[in-house]
């Protein structure tokens, strides 16, 4: 019996020193730095709107100054819907900042030999409140064409969709990548995107009001710059209030995402 406690008391002794050992390694000062910024159309200044979730804008920081790990660990987060972005639990140190959306890629990779062609990432010191904005080049600018209108509880939307970037331009940086194809640059679909909240996008979207078109091979080609008009689905009941935005992507992907153009979410109220 004597043998049993003394065993049981090494055993608990032993948890009691570990669950300490364990307090100590994660007893290390909450983050409380600040990353924030805007990314922008190279060309005209105007912020890349997006969409809040993984097909949206992600932001990725690798942190280089944490030496007791052999690899740096990625911290992704998403770009809000405006084209801005903010984290505010960052820890302090020397970071690499990458984004990712819907515009030219910023790491640029031969995918035979792996060597770099391009790296338009920034390499910054987070202390404090640190601000990193980005010029990008979108494949698509989607604007509003006139104001919504409804009737019958069904709303009608009008906008243009136009190439953010020439397919000169676009072939000229893509294809060094290897396996260009031409293909890379057709509009697969736009979307009329309807919501009850208004951070409107994809992946919040209201499919009972949602309308999609599709569009085969280079069908878009002849609408690029048009005005196209959109009815939502189904009758949104009276008195409810609803945001919508419309969106087009191209067939090219950026980190294996097929991801959307927007443009800004509109508040629409339906009559009683």
């Amino acid at each position: 019996m004597k043998n049993r406690c003394y065993i049981g008391n090494l055993l608990i002794g032993a948890l009691l020193f570990t669950s300490c050992e364990m307090f100590q390694m994660d007893n290390y000062a909450e983050p409380k730095e600040t990353i924030k910024g805007e990314i922008v159309d190279a060309i005209t200044g105007e912020r890349v709107l997006t969409d809040q979730s993984g097909d949206g804008i992600r932001i990725r920081l690798r942190e280089l100054s944490w030496t007791e790990t052999e690899t740096p660990v990625n911290y992704d987060f998403y770009c809000m819907k405006e084209g801005v972005y903010q984290n505010t639990k960052v820890f302090k140190g020397h970071y690499n900042v990458r984004i990712d959306g819907p515009f030219i890629p910023l790491v640029r990779l031969n995918q035979t030999t792996g060597d770099t062609i391009a790296d338009e990432t920034k390499y910054i010191d987070i202390k404090g409140v640190t601000e990193v904005n980005f010029q990008v080049k979108p494949f698509l600018k989607v604007e509003w064409a006139g104001t919504p209108a409804v009737s019958d509880g069904k709303i009608t939307a009008s906008f243009r969709v136009t190439r953010g970037i020439s397919p000169e331009d676009f072939k000229a940086i893509i294809e060094p990548l290897g396996s260009y194809n031409a293909d890379f640059l057709d509009v697969t679909d736009v979307r009329l995107l309807v919501s009850q909240v208004p951070y409107v996008g994809f992946s919040d979207r209201d499919d009972r009001y949602s309308v999609v078109t599709n569009y085969t091979g280079d069908a878009f080609n002849s609408l690029l710059g048009t005005t196209i008009t959109i009815t939502t689905n189904s009758n949104i009941l009276a008195g409810r209030t609803v945001w919508i935005r419309a969106a087009a992507r191209i067939r090219y992907l950026t980190e294996n995402v097929s991801r959307y153009n927007y443009n800004e979410a509109v508040r629409v109220d339906i009559p009683e």
